[in-house]
């Protein structure tokens, strides 16, 4: 793709949608890693009919390296398709709003379009805004949503905390890891995610 097709490409602050092969392929790795990790570790919680999972791991992964709309596509897109997956096809639309705007947000603080040769502080403050963001989302639809009561609606946070938790450290520790690997691999990649305009913040 030359650059005027790039500048054509529609965006939200800097980051394009994913319309090419390349974002698309990308949104769909981190889509499949989001939903492989929600299934592989799935522990029902009786009380609210949910489940705790690892799946927030790739939600944040995607936001940390690619920006907020990948972030809330792979991170949507793969945790509902795991709850259809596994058995809870009535949490799939509110899994796909939560942890999509997790995505989001995590993608959105973090901004990776500036830093994403190195990692920063906005990367933590970024994982944590997201996994908060999480937790809430899930109360709040157990609560409201579900009428759960409140009794009910709490005892799932304790793992939910775990799920933000497990995913922030997680996140953290790889994700100078992937960015230089891609950055390696090929340096043509993050051209067609996001604008990148200041490249003295790269390493």
């Amino acid at each position: 793709m030359n650059e005027s097709k790039l500048i054509k490409k529609k965006k939200f602050r800097g980051y394009y949608f994913p319309t090419d092969a390349i974002s698309l392929s990308i949104t769909a790795i981190f889509a499949a890693l989001a939903c492989v990790l929600t299934m592989t570790v799935s522990i029902p919680v009786p009380a609210t009919g949910g489940y705790i999972n690892i799946g927030d791991l790739g939600v944040m992964l995607a936001g940390l390296i690619f920006g907020p709309l990948i972030g809330f596509i792979s991170g949507g897109v793969g945790s509902a398709l795991a709850d259809i997956f596994i058995g809870y096809p009535s949490w799939a639309i509110w899994t796909f709003l939560v942890k999509g705007l997790e995505g989001f947000v995590v993608g959105l603080i973090a901004n990776p379009r500036i830093f994403h040769g190195k990692r920063t502080y906005k990367d933590i403050l970024a994982v944590i805004a997201g996994g908060l963001l999480m937790v809430l989302g899930y109360f709040i639809v157990e609560l409201l949503v579900f009428n759960f009561g409140i009794v009910a609606s709490l005892i799932e946070v304790p793992g939910n905390l775990f799920q933000f938790i497990f995913g922030a450290i997680g996140s953290i520790l790889l994700i100078v890891i992937l960015r230089i690997s891609i950055l390696n691999a090929n340096p043509q990649t993050f051209e067609r995610i996001f604008v990148i305009e200041d490249r003295r913040e790269q390493t």
